[in-house]
């Protein structure tokens, strides 16, 4: 075993990030240190430890990812990250879900790239030796569990997976016809990682043995573990579980190979699913932590990012083309690309977007860029760098990757300091070397029938668009019987799932609580592990106070309030933002007004002040209105085209009714945002933006002093005045089950929304209703939906149940994306396990509900993000910090009669409406045999 080092990675951040003066916010005690030890099997392990909440993160990466793969045989990689969940030989088939939730986990997970395969779960640290064990189950004793049935299975498990996020997708062919056009037939990224639908097919059991001995191997992974565990114990149980596993075939580096382009290309698709023209332009760029990756990545911030970018000069602001431009440099193992994504407004000429784009290159040929452009970029990264590290999970994706790519988890330092390091001579550089007069990919992707709209002497894109038919034959895998298998040889009886370690002390976070000018009530959870802060000033309201036929009115206004205020255009205010590496946003939702954002701890104060001059001081740029009023009605366009925005919006008018506004999305309609005018803008601001309706949540590593007094300023100069909400009658569940259907033909998919308006979240059967819940859809890979609907019959990637309740009455929701052709199947199934529930939940199903709720506490506060939301629980519902000790109670005292009284309280699937948006020539006819009637076709 190799001895093991120890580094401080952090310690000279605040140097390097040429922090200022630093007031008592920055005092901050943050460090991040590892220790790495490499297994004689060739295992390289990383510790990080973090104090402060009782969890641990595990994860494993495998350095095998779709670039590994061969051409006929693509998507293996991927596949195999599903194949890994299923069974092992000693958790048994389904067992690492069972386990995660009766430990209380975030959930067992994992994600596939062009370079590697990622296994993780953050989990209380009592389970720290369980998580051990489990992955060492998948790495040394999984293989002989496969079977031909299995592997069957859960090909249309990934199948489904490629249906849902690239066929039945706008845009979802793009990166399929880049990387066949930017990549050589024989370049490991010329394929895409989810692979082929046919190589899938193709796939044998043969193929899957040799895929898994080849490159699921010791001396090709790294674990890392994060969090609060004792380190010389976690040592002796990695040694336990992992080190009898044999070291596999030794592994060679791939090539670095980046794209080479001997001429630019034009490529066109007829996109089934866009409404909007778009045009991408791809040049080859760098592999990861190539000295050029790190002035790339600025270069194309510099360009697209931000109002005074010269693309987003010309584009958005000069021509009007489209509401948004971005450019990214990304980079992998072997190779990179540099990509430029403009999605243009409805009957846009792709041509006249390419003379925009090369205008806006010429601009900063002549103009070039000044020192704060770049010192705005740098804080913004700043910022990031911090967020990416948030959480014992996103510590530990660093470690990983920075061990795998850079040899050296410790590379982080290195990292930052050659991000900071670029120069803008650096900058101009790489542009003339990548992007200048280089050659690219253009790829156009316009709506059906609108090839007018193309680049000129484009060529037609090769796509393969599956065929959908009536039904399923062919596709029908039931789950199979266990059978024997030969079990790997091991040292000690693995089949025994070790002990809980000391149960972990869950402390719910202090809560501090002030009325500022007693008129705005103020919420603080003090955290001070990074220097960061998040906030909250939301107000309510929302879209409640909003008219029909001016639907939209307060989104358009949060909106116009980012684009400058008095003192400023919207330009030198997005500067001023961006200088001090904080994010501001304003939104308008279904029943609040918010202002939000992040920022370094440092500049809370200033970012404070900031959002004081947006709230109050409001710009009213009738040029920035239209831009606004034509960015809101592209994004329209574009939901009517995607089918889970249809469904989301057709499923809120068949529970509302088109009379109430909540049956309209936040957005509005064409009509209605049309007809807006400035003035409604205006009104909507003074009638309804008061202090009496807001609450300020704040979440960070600032005090409750600090937070007072940033706030006097804005909330003594902010007019107060009495405003009631709107009452409106609740709808009711119906009498009977209606089925209704929207037709989207050729959909690949059919996008499934069942239920109806419920409960509000302060009903006192809320939180039991939902406690129910946990095993029927909410329990993630461990509900009753996903064991049989994805892991049963195949028919699904995924599917969840819920209630969302507010304040207000909320609906419960089934939702889920399903293989079109067995539409019917998906819904008959889904009705036939509501039947069952109420008679079929068991002491066992109620002892892993209990045992996942309360566990899963250790973890429920762990980010800022998770603290914002308890503070927003407790102000929406006028609730202390003892609401989540109630709910605890609430779990212990749960008895399997309850259970079954709310189950058929709240999921009767007799009394719910059910929406399917998908083909409806080949799947309308056959809901009628549900016993709900005639479907209703929609449109």
């Amino acid at each position: 075993m190799n001895a093991y080092y120890s580094s401080s990675l952090f310690a000279l951040i605040s140097f390097l990030l040429f922090i200022p003066s630093c007031t008592s916010s920055d005092q901050v005690d943050f460090s991040v240190e590892y220790e790495k030890f490499t297994l004689d099997n060739g295992l390289e392990v990383i510790f990080h430890k973090d104090y402060s909440d009782p969890v641990v993160a595990v994860a494993l990466t495998i350095h095998v990812g779709s670039a590994r793969e061969l051409p006929g045989r693509t998507g293996f990689a991927h596949l195999f990250e599903h194949l890994l969940f299923l069974e092992s030989e000693n958790l048994g088939r389904g067992g690492l879900d069972e386990m995660s939730a009766r430990i209380g986990g975030s959930g067992a997970n994992g994600s596939t790239s062009r370079d590697r395969t990622n296994y993780f779960q953050t989990v209380p640290n009592d389970a720290l030796e369980k998580m051990i064990w489990a992955e060492s189950d998948k790495m040394g004793f999984f293989i002989n569990t496969v079977n031909e049935m299995v592997l069957e299975k859960e090909k249309q498990v990934v199948k489904n997976e490629k249906r849902q996020r690239v066929d039945n997708a706008p845009y979802g062919h793009t990166g399929y016809v880049i990387g066949k056009s930017l990549y050589s037939e024989d370049h490991p990224y010329n394929w895409q990682v989810i692979g082929s639908l046919d190589d899938l097919q193709a796939a044998t059991l043969d193929d899957v043995i040799d895929f898994y001995n080849r490159w699921y191997v010791p001396n090709n992974a790294t674990l890392v573990i994060a969090g609060d565990f004792d380190s010389d114990q976690a040592r002796e149980w990695i040694h336990k579980y992992f080190d009898e596993i044999p070291r596999g075939e030794e592994i060679e580096p791939m090539e670095v190979r980046p794209a080479v382009l001997e001429e630019t290309k034009r490529l066109y698709h007829e996109d089934n699913f866009a409404r909007l023209p778009e045009l991408r332009l791809t040049w080859p760029g760098v592999e990861n932590y190539h000295d050029d990756a790190y002035p790339l990545q600025i270069l194309t911030q510099l360009l697209a990012s931000g109002r005074t970018a010269p693309l987003y000069e010309v584009l958005v602001e000069e021509k009007e083309l489209t509401s948004g431009v971005s450019m990214f440099s990304s980079n992998s193992e072997l190779a990179g690309e540099i990509s430029l994504m403009v999605r243009a407004y409805p009957g846009t000429e792709l041509d006249d977007v390419l003379l925009a784009v090369e205008e806006g290159l010429g601009r900063y040929e002549e103009n070039g860029f000044t020192e704060q452009d770049l010192q705005r970029v740098k804080a913004g990264i700043e910022t990031q760098f911090y967020n990416g590290l948030s959480s014992v999970l996103g510590k530990a994706f660093q470690l990983a990757q920075y061990n795998i790519f850079a040899g050296d988890p410790g590379y982080v330092i290195e990292d930052i300091e050659k991000t900071l390091a670029v120069t803008l001579e650096d900058v101009e550089r790489v542009y003339n070397k990548y992007v200048k007069d280089q050659h690219y990919v253009a790829t156009s992707f316009v709506p059906r029938g609108q090839t007018n709209l193309i680049l000129a002497g484009s060529v037609e894109a090769e796509v393969v668009i599956e065929e959908i038919t009536e039904s399923g034959e062919g596709e029908q895998f039931e789950l199979p019987e266990d059978t024997d298998f030969e079990r790997t040889a091991s040292s000690f009886d693995r089949t025994v799932e070790p002990p809980f370690g000391e149960a972990p002390e869950i402390s719910v976070p202090d809560v501090w609580q002030a009325t500022v000018n007693e008129s705005v009530n103020v919420y603080l959870i003090e955290q001070r592990e990074l220097p960061l802060v998040q906030f909250n000033i939301r107000i309510d309201g929302g879209q409640l106070f909003e008219e029909n036929e001016k639907a939209g009115v307060s989104n358009l206004l949060a909106d116009i309030m980012m684009r400058g205020t008095e003192r400023k255009t919207a330009a030198e205010l997005e500067e001023e933002i961006a200088l001090l590496g904080a994010n501001i946003r304003v939104n308008s939702g279904r029943q609040y007004f918010t202002i939000s954002g992040n920022t370094l701890a440092r500049n809370f104060r200033s970012t404070m002040d900031i959002v004081e001059e947006i709230l109050l001081e409001p710009r009213w740029d009738e040029r920035e209105f239209d831009l606004a009023k034509q960015s809101v009605l592209s994004q329209i366009a574009q939901q009517q085209s995607n089918p889970n925005s249809i469904a989301a919006n057709e499923f809120n008018k068949i529970l509302y009714g088109e009379d109430n506004i909540r049956s309209i999305s936040t957005l509005g309609t064409a009509e209605s945002v049309e007809s807006i005018t400035m003035d409604d803008l205006k009104d909507y601001y003074s009638n309804y933006l008061t202090p009496s309706l807001a609450n300020i949540h704040v979440a960070g590593a600032v005090t409750g002093g600090e937070v007072t007094r940033s706030l006097l300023s804005l909330i003594a100069r902010w007019d107060d005045k009495e405003v009631e909400l709107p009452i409106f009658e609740e709808p009711r569940a119906p009498e009977e089950s209606v089925v209704f259907f929207y037709d989207v033909p050729n959909s690949a998919q059919s996008v499934l929304r069942i239920g109806y308006v419920a409960l509000a979240e302060t009903d006192d059967d809320y939180y039991p209703a939902s406690v129910m819940n946990y095993i029927l859809g909410g329990g993630g890979f461990a509900s009753r939906f996903t064991q049989q609907l994805r892991e049963g019959q195949g028919y699904t990637y995924g599917i969840r149940s819920g209630f969302s309740g507010s304040n207000m009455p909320g609906p419960f929701t089934i939702s889920s994306s399903v293989r079109s052709n067995v539409t019917y199947e998906s819904i008959a199934l889904i009705k036939e396990i509501l039947e069952e529930y109420p008679d079929t939940f068991s002491e066992q199903d109620l002892e892993n509900t209990k045992s996942f709720l309360l566990k899963s506490n250790a973890r429920a506060f762990e980010t800022l993000g998770a603290k914002l939301g308890i503070i927003e629980t407790m102000s929406a519902n006028n609730w202390s910090a003892d609401y989540i000790t109630e709910r605890q109670q609430v779990v212990r005292d749960m008895s399997l009669e309850e259970i079954s009284e709310l189950a058929r309280e709240y999921v009767n699937p007799n009394k719910m409406f059910y929406l399917v948006v998908g083909d409806a020539r080949t799947q309308l006819s056959r809901l009628e045999a549900l016993g709900y009637g005639e479907p209703i076709l929609l449109n």
